[in-house]
């Protein structure tokens, strides 16, 4: 037996339901590219950094709105209806599940973008620069 059979592997369904799940709460840098490329991508994208990381480089297409910023007033300038799709540094950083949270309580859609900057920049996928 090792570390990884030592505990029973789940059922097929809870399988099925943990990943369903988890799945309705996340997205990943792929697939938010991916939908980018259409003229309805079906979300809006918010980088949830401060105005300077922003600058320095972002996702194009991503409203730059820090959580500080996310307040019911500024939030109603989306139909209700809206999926916002959340962003920060990277996995290091807990930015978006603060800004995930803050929208919740504000009571609007919202899915995280897992891997953040770096995981865009892992894949490949270029920033967009302000300053440059």
């Amino acid at each position: 037996m090792s570390a990884v059979t030592e505990i029973p592997v789940a059922s097929p369904e809870e399988i099925r339901a943990r990943y369903a799940e988890r799945l309705r709460f996340e997205t990943d840098c792929w697939d938010v590219h991916d939908a980018l490329q259409s003229a309805e991508p079906g979300f809006v994208l918010l980088d949830v950094r401060g105005p300077a990381l922003y600058a320095n480089g972002h996702i194009e297409g991503a409203i730059n709105l820090p959580r500080g910023k996310m307040t019911a007033r500024k939030m109603v300038e989306w139909p209700e209806s809206t999926l916002f799709v959340v962003y920060c540094a990277g996995p290091h950083c807990n930015g978006t599940d603060k800004a995930a949270l803050r929208l919740g309580e504000l009571g609007c859609r919202v899915k995280v973008m897992i891997g953040g900057v770096t995981g865009w920049l892992d894949e490949g996928f270029a920033l967009k620069s302000l300053t440059a």
